[in-house]
């Protein structure tokens, strides 16, 4: 039986994807406590460390999200994106509101993100998210694995 392509990609995260992800997180929580509509969040890197960012807004969450990942391929095929000053993408990581049960079944508000980069896995994550719009008053957990997802490079 043969071998699948995603069975090729190496497990764990690279200290550049990380990186990369973990500043979208900050970003996206920093817009969720002044109140902010996130739409979806999208940042995508090169080996070079050029990053582009784009916000998806003023649709449907699915529209969106769809949105988003169609603009990692697009931006694939071009080998980068000129106006960004972004060379042939190697990373990326996006951002969205959503909910999540908790452990009693409860769904509860929440910051979803996805992050993967060529030749790895691509995982999810989320964040608890409580008080939005509350300035300092707003809470966060800390992030929690969420499971494997499509990769999208």
């Amino acid at each position: 039986m043969a071998k699948n392509h995603q069975d090729k990609r190496r497990d764990g995260v690279s200290p550049q994807t990380d990186e990369l992800a973990s500043t979208l997180l900050g970003d996206a929580l920093d817009l969720l406590a002044a109140g902010e509509d996130l739409g979806v969040l999208l940042v995508i890197g090169d080996d070079a460390g050029h990053v582009a960012s784009y916000r998806f807004a003023d649709d449907g969450e699915e529209q969106l999200l769809e949105g988003a990942r169609d603009r990692v391929a697009a931006v694939e095929r071009a080998y980068g994106d000129r106006e960004a000053d972004l060379g042939e993408p190697v990373r990326y990581s996006l951002a969205y509101e959503g909910a999540v049960a908790d452990e009693a079944g409860v769904y509860q508000d929440a910051l979803l993100f996805e992050f993967g980069e060529k030749g790895y896995k691509a995982y999810s994550a989320y964040s608890y998210v409580k008080g939005k719009g509350t300035g300092d008053r707003f809470q966060w957990t800390d992030a929690a694995p969420a499971g494997e997802v499509d990769p999208l490079l």
